[in-house]
């Protein structure tokens, strides 16, 4: 089936706004780079806030069915699934285009907690604490949330140490200190 136009636009801003962020991107470079006319853009979304959380949404959307994905092609078993969150953070600071983190990104430049942009950056992340939280129940830890909560912090550390460079291997060292708490929350060892 052939994409819309808006959710081609969607494709095409993700891209330039992932690239340069998003207060330094302007419609007019929107247009330029995108092909899309203002016309059209307008017709789609009305405003600049309205584009930017139609991509934060397909940000979302794509980054979870591809993370989960990939967690389940590296692990068989919960505990497994949940040391793979780092190798598949691995795969992703290995991409080229690999800029850190969107929702990171646009929680930094929109930092009122009720402007749209910051309240979907902030589902994203509930999220993935709710799936981590699932996983670590599954994997039989005695406190799941804190479980999850912890994987959640090492993770976001590594993709600010990986957007960042001040580590060689951000995905690495997680690990090694997410197999720590794995095996302390489910009493193995």
């Amino acid at each position: 089936m052939r994409p819309s136009k808006r959710d081609e636009l969607v494709r095409k801003a993700f891209a330039i706004f992932y690239r340069d962020g998003f207060h330094a991107t302007g419609m007019d470079r929107l247009v330029a780079e995108t092909g899309i006319s203002k016309t059209t853009m307008f017709k789609h979304f009305r405003t600049k806030d309205e584009l930017i959380l139609a991509v934060l949404r397909y940000r979302d959307e794509t980054f979870r069915n591809w993370f989960f994905r990939r967690l389940d092609a590296y692990g068989e078993t919960p505990k497994e699934k949940l040391l793979a969150i780092f190798d598949v953070l691995r795969e992703w600071f290995d991409e080229p285009a690999f800029r850190g983190c969107m929702f990171i990104k646009a929680s930094a430049e929109f930092q009122e907690p009720s402007h749209p942009a910051y309240t979907q950056s902030a589902e994203h992340k509930r999220l993935l604490h709710q799936a981590f939280c699932r996983l670590a129940a599954d994997a039989g830890a005695i406190d799941p949330d804190m479980l999850a909560r912890q994987l959640l912090i090492l993770k976001e550390g590594a993709i600010v140490a990986a957007h960042m460079g001040f580590d060689a291997d951000p995905a690495g060292a997680s690990k090694q200190a997410a197999k720590a708490l794995v095996d302390a929350a489910t009493g193995s060892a």
